[in-house]
């Protein structure tokens, strides 16, 4: 059995333009009341799932919140801390869709661009039919959930795309994918003219203030990554892989991801000037662009229209959802961002479990990490828990 560590809590003070006018079921004010209800929400996630640790984040009101829990490296005994870096998975794919939305706001290309146009090598492919937004939204026509073993270089990568046949019309079908959204992300880089790693850094990282994510953990900052943890225990980290960065590579902490979620509320007051195209970039990952039964899938985050079951929560982050092609409707226009929705993501390594999501007119939002690759279900049901309690119309 893993050793717990006693929760430790921080509270933040910022300032927010809207203040919801909901009658709450729980003082959402009340520090300690709030403190008490994650470690007692926490506590036996943790204990089931046998997680080593957890960083958990909460934006209420721009009010923001962290608690932190377990160990980081549990043959050192370090504990999980405010610094510490976890692995985010697929939660990735929310910062390489807001940097692909960045370049269709700056004019460097448009997401109804074909593919192709921008890697010639693609030319003459199914891609000449796939635009960059079908790739965003893995409606392509069924890019797998990840490359063949035999694709372990960037020219192999080329071949792969230039055969590849599509096994549904584009548009027409969702399947989650890895080589979906990582051509999107590796297409704009090279639109864009620079490496991926440092555009992301330029035009997302820096902007939004956020100091602590990073592809390649440096040097000075190795204290801070956390060691994830296998079925059998095992400390383990992420491995390197074609598109990594694109799709599933970032490490970062709990307070940089909470302020991509406060970013992304549409209401939310940011306190620095992160300049139009990214502000229309945010506004764009959370449009609707296919529905897929109750979900909404946008440029990285997936939404439902608020107030929202645990049943359709689960249903839409479910593995016959992530595994499966799902016939999916087009929406034309897209959808405008919704101010009455869910916004959530998954993302996990071998080692790493994590969630985040929010909802614009509770403005509240939710970051949970841990060390451990846990169930999707076990995630959601916990961030509905939380939800639940503090405020009153999920149903």
């Amino acid at each position: 059995m893993h050793k717990m560590l006693a929760a430790n809590s921080r509270f933040i003070m910022t300032t927010s333009l809207l203040i919801s006018s909901s009658a709450w079921a729980f003082d959402r004010t009340d520090n300690a009341a709030i403190e008490a209800l994650v470690n007692e929400t926490i506590a036996p996630l943790m204990e089931e799932h046998r997680i080593p640790g957890m960083a958990v984040a909460l934006t209420i009101n721009g009010d923001q919140h962290y608690f932190n829990y377990g160990l980081a490296n549990q043959e050192a005994e370090i504990p999980v801390t405010d610094e510490t870096l976890f692995e985010l998975g697929s939660i990735s794919k929310l910062f390489t869709a807001t940097l692909a939305a960045y370049a269709d706001a700056s004019g460097a290309l448009a997401l109804y661009d074909p593919a192709s146009q921008h890697l010639a090598a693609l030319e003459g492919s199914a891609f000449d039919e796939i635009t960059l937004l079908e790739l965003g939204t893995y409606t392509a026509g069924e890019l797998p959930l990840q490359f063949p073993e035999a694709v372990q270089n960037e020219g192999q990568m080329i071949d792969y795309y230039r055969q590849w046949q599509p096994e549904s019309a584009p548009g027409s079908h969702r399947l989650y994918s890895n080589p979906s959204i990582g051509l999107m992300g590796y297409l704009t880089a090279q639109r864009l003219g620079k490496p991926f790693e440092t555009l992301m850094q330029e035009e997302v990282f820096a902007p939004l203030g956020l100091e602590h994510s990073y592809f390649q953990v440096p040097e000075e900052q190795q204290a801070h990554y956390a060691y994830g943890y296998s079925k059998e225990d095992e400390p383990i980290r992420v491995n390197p892989g074609m598109l990594d960065a694109q799709a599933y590579g970032l490490k970062s902490n709990a307070a940089d991801l909470l302020a991509l979620v406060e970013a992304n509320m549409a209401d939310a007051d940011i306190d620095v000037d992160i300049g139009e195209p990214l502000r229309q970039a945010l506004e764009a990952t959370c449009a609707g662009y296919v529905e897929v039964g109750h979900m909404t899938q946008g440029l990285g985050w997936e939404s439902y229209a608020y107030p929202v079951t645990l049943e359709q929560l689960l249903a839409g982050n479910s593995l016959e959802m992530i595994l499966e092609p799902n016939p999916a409707n087009r929406l034309t226009p897209p959808q405008a961002p919704r101010h009455e929705a869910l916004y959530n993501k998954t993302g996990a390594t071998n080692g790493f479990g994590g969630y985040v999501a929010f909802v614009p007119s509770e403005q509240i939002g939710i970051v949970l990490l841990a060390n451990r690759n846990y169930p999707n279900q076990a995630r959601i049901e916990t961030a509905y828990q939380l939800l639940s309690a503090l405020i009153t119309d999920t149903p």
